[in-house]
């Protein structure tokens, strides 16, 4: 598992290993980095259930000022730190250890993307969606790592859904605070 580009690119990342953990693949990755790369430059960015932080990472090494990362796991934030330590990355991010929903429900920070990818079918996009949404900018988007099948609301609060991409047994929903010129 590398950083596909930026800052960081080729750097390699470490990963945790077990039947618990699935790291996303490098195609879904390249997929939803193809999606946001317009819009990540200068960002606060969440990586919610954040394994090994990869998703943030890349974030960070296309331009985020700043990426949150959350995990109940501590080798998950272990390894995070240790990945962003090997990025240079420390600076602009933080670590912490907590129960994801908890931390939605709780954080006071106001976030431009933020990527969810938990453990699949214990509906954890679903708890957490409604306590993020309030919590994203006017330019907000989320992107949603999940199974295959999952159907999620077409909205959470002010996010709305823009569309499901689907690869092989994995899909990737995508939220957005539409713009004015959107909801004409």
């Amino acid at each position: 598992m590398r950083v596909i580009t930026g800052t960081a690119r080729g750097r390699k990342l470490k990963t945790l290993e077990g039947e618990d953990v699935r790291p996303t693949t490098d195609m879904v990755k390249e997929a939803i980095f193809s999606i946001i790369q317009f819009d990540i430059e200068g960002t606060t960015v969440l990586d919610l259930f954040s394994g090994s932080g990869q998703l943030g990472i890349e974030a960070l090494s296309r331009g985020a000022k700043y990426c949150r990362f959350v995990d109940k796991s501590p080798a998950s934030a272990e390894c995070t730190k240790e990945n962003l330590a090997a990025c240079g990355f420390t600076r602009d991010s933080a670590v912490t250890l907590a129960d994801s929903v908890d931390f939605a429900r709780e954080v006071r920070m106001t976030f431009d993307i933020a990527f969810l990818d938990p453990p699949y079918r214990n509906g954890l996009i679903e708890k957490a969606m409604p306590l993020l949404a309030p919590k994203m900018s006017d330019r907000g988007i989320v992107v949603c790592e999940h199974e295959k099948g999952l159907v999620l609301p077409d909205e959470y609060d002010k996010l709305r859904k823009t569309k499901t991409y689907r690869y092989g047994k994995i899909e990737v929903t995508v939220y957005r605070v539409p713009l004015p010129d959107d909801e004409d």
